[in-house]
């Protein structure tokens, strides 16, 4: 492997010179039989640094090529929560005034205080579909932000997290829609996505299905959840809408605008969309918001066990931050995952962002090491490098 091109039967790509532990890693995970295809990409201070994709992007053996894009789960929420942390900068949302000046009919049951913020942090009481929907509904969007809006949280909102596995998407992208006018997905597109090249998709048509690589499930929801007091919160949330992960192979998955979980793309386009967020909110020339905008991002809204994770959780504004199990390089930076293990991970001081995505998906919902081992070597490498 030389300095600047990869090209072996593990990996292709490129990577910079003092970067290469990033590579050492990648390489040292498919060397230990827990990858299929994977892509990693870091950018430091809005450049290229690291971009390497390799392996198979299906279990039939197609290669994982530098245009392959998967299904990357909850990564899609840094993409949704960019999207309305937009709006804020555009003055169009104020995080801290009630979802419903925005969403009127949202103030039933008991939500006509809850507000932009802890929707952003997981607080609001809505972890789940109540009562529990098909996939297939996620596919209506009319339907379930009704549904949202009609009921009752599961606990008094701002009191506690609990992780909003589908359902945040939802409410993020209706008060996108109810500001601009435009989908989440139509807003994304139009002026995130487009304006950096970037490859992430948030619902899309039948062209880009030969790029689509395919998802490895894991266990399911029933049988990871199988034994779990059914009124849990735990179980209420994650039995909620159950998933398989097969889901993503249908058009129709494909097709919706599933803001919390649908979004596909690789490392590449996740690093890319990220980079903007590290260099202050613009970088080569487009910027998406304000630098105090993307200073909010690390507020600490909630800090305490997660009801629906069953682990320590601190959210700021729509990303994690750091906790005992999640130990990042500074107090500036924040981060978000997806099921299966993709990763991704913005450092403000070392305008640093890294992005691990993969086809192969680990059955733990946290700790999976592959996305946290290229993490820890692009953050030793930053503190090399000018």
């Amino acid at each position: 492997m030389d300095n600047k091109t990869v090209d072996s039967s593990t990996m292709s790509g490129h990577i910079e010179p003092g970067w290469e532990g990033v590579g050492d890693a990648f390489v040292a995970a498919f060397g230990r039989g827990d990858e299929l295809g994977a892509s990693v990409a870091v950018t430091h201070k809005g450049r290229s640094v690291v971009d390497l994709w390799g392996g198979k992007a299906n279990p039939a053996g197609d290669p994982w090529v530098e245009d392959t894009i998967v299904n990357v789960y909850s990564t899609t929420k840094t993409m949704t929560a960019i999207s309305l942390m937009m709006c804020v900068d555009r003055g169009l949302v104020d995080v801290q005034a009630p979802v419903a000046n925005y969403w009127p009919e949202f103030g039933e049951n008991g939500k006509q205080a809850i507000t932009v913020a802890q929707v952003l942090s997981h607080t609001s009481g809505l972890s789940g579909f109540d009562p529990a929907i098909a996939a297939s509904d996620l596919y209506d969007w009319d339907a379930c932000v009704t549904q949202l809006a009609g009921q009752a949280p599961w606990w008094e909102p701002g009191t506690a997290a609990g992780y909003h596995a589908v359902t945040q998407g939802y409410l993020v992208g209706e008060i996108v829609r109810r500001v601009t006018g435009r989908s989440l997905g139509t807003f994304f597109r139009e002026e995130v996505a487009e304006p950096l090249g970037a490859d992430f998709h948030i619902g899309f048509g039948p062209e880009l299905d030969a790029r689509c690589g395919e998802l490895v499930p894991p266990s399911s929801m029933e049988d990871t959840f199988a034994g779990v007091d059914p009124e849990s919160v735990v179980y209420r949330t994650m039995m909620s809408v159950p998933l398989d992960a097969t889901e993503p192979r249908s058009r129709e998955w494909r097709a919706a605008e599933i803001p919390a979980a649908g979004g596909f793309g690789n490392a590449r386009s996740v690093a890319r969309v990220h980079s903007a967020i590290a260099c202050g909110g613009e970088v080569d020339g487009v910027r998406l918001m304000s630098p105090e905008t993307v200073e909010m991002i690390l507020e600490p809204q909630i800090k305490g066990t997660d009801l629906v994770m069953m682990a320590p959780a601190h959210f700021g504004l729509g990303f994690g931050l750091a906790t005992e199990l999640v130990p990042l390089p500074s107090p500036r930076s924040f981060y978000w995952g997806g099921w299966g293990g993709s990763l991704a991970i913005i450092d403000l001081d070392a305008q640093l962002s890294v992005s691990y995505v993969m086809n192969k998906m680990a059955a733990e919902l946290m700790g999976d090491t592959r996305g946290a081992g290229v993490a820890i070597a692009a953050f030793m490498s930053a503190l090399s490098v000018p």
